[in-house]
């Protein structure tokens, strides 16, 4: 199975593709969507739409695993945070790929273990996990590769949850 995990956010988007193949975890590709904060936010996430169709064409992934919102005291943040998530299952549905979000307490227990982990501490764990020479940059990058992992770790421990889309 090829899972492409997201981590959105409105001035870095993390993304990772894992494939698992009987117990192995291979890293396909990983990398991160910048886009410049004075650029109007339209354009910004135009920028990051784009490049999750670039990514999706290029590697064909079977799913998307998405970290889900988490609480934000600031409501501005928020709002840009969820339209970034939006454009990333709007590339889900162009493209009919089945999207599964987990909180970020979900991500870091399946990774690490402790569901109050570090950012720091996801990031050792997806190098070790993946057997990566160096620690995955930015931490959106590991963010995004650990909410891959979970999603393979989920379905590999118990049936399938519901894809995004079939719950509406």
């Amino acid at each position: 199975m090829r899972v492409l995990g997201i981590d959105p956010g409105s001035n870095c988007t993390g993304y990772g593709i894992i494939e698992k193949a009987d117990r192995d975890l291979k890293l396909i590709v990983s990398g991160a969507i910048f886009v410049p904060t004075a650029q109007p936010m339209p354009q910004r996430l135009e920028k990051i739409y784009v490049y999750l169709l670039e990514v999706i064409d290029k590697f064909s992934p079977q799913v998307i695993a998405l970290e889900d919102i988490f609480f934000a005291k600031n409501f501005k943040s928020a709002l840009r945070l969820g339209q970034a998530r939006g454009m990333a299952l709007l590339a889900a549905a162009i493209k009919k790929i089945p999207v599964y979000e987990y909180s970020p307490l979900e991500v870091k227990q399946a990774v690490t273990g402790y569901g109050g982990a570090q950012k720091e501490q996801v990031q050792a764990m997806v190098k070790a996990l993946l057997h990566l020479k160096e620690a995955p940059e930015p931490y959106d990058v590991a963010d995004a590769l650990a909410a891959a992992i979970c999603h393979l770790n989920t379905v590999t421990v118990s049936p399938p949850a519901k894809a995004a889309e079939e719950l509406v």
